[in-house]
């Protein structure tokens, strides 16, 4: 975990590791998304052939999982793909991928502490 000091507050994240893992499992050359999980797409337990090695599936999943500390957006989507550590699927997979494309949009994301007076909370909710 990387501590950010800002004049803002202090940003907590984990950049180089978000970095290492778009090189690790080469999606540097891919194009960014803008949500983790795709909409129209829903996941299954059975339908498409089953992954002939899952412990690549499981090794990015668990990176994912630790991301997930200082990510807090991507929270639903990991808990979604760790249903499937058991006997994961290509369509399994093509999703794991599709949030690492919406995590090469901004490595940079993470948790902000305010050093503000004001001790409000302040959240942001799309509702679509």
């Amino acid at each position: 975990m990387e501590v950010l000091y800002k004049e803002y507050g202090v940003l907590i994240s984990q950049i180089k590791f978000t970095m290492d893992l778009l090189k690790e499992f080469e999606c540097t050359e891919y194009t960014n998304l803008s949500s983790p999980l795709d909409p129209s797409t829903k996941q299954k337990a059975y339908g498409s052939p089953l992954f002939p090695d899952p412990s690549n599936y499981r090794k990015l999943v668990g990176k994912l999982n630790f991301l997930k500390n200082t990510r807090l957006d991507i929270s639903y989507s990991v808990q979604h793909l760790s249903q499937y550590m058991q006997s994961p699927r290509d369509a399994h997979l093509k999703v794991a991928y599709y949030v690492l494309r919406y995590l090469k949009g901004d490595p940079s994301l993470g948790i902000v502490l305010s050093n503000s007076k004001d001790y409000g909370i302040r959240a942001f909710c799309d509702s679509d």
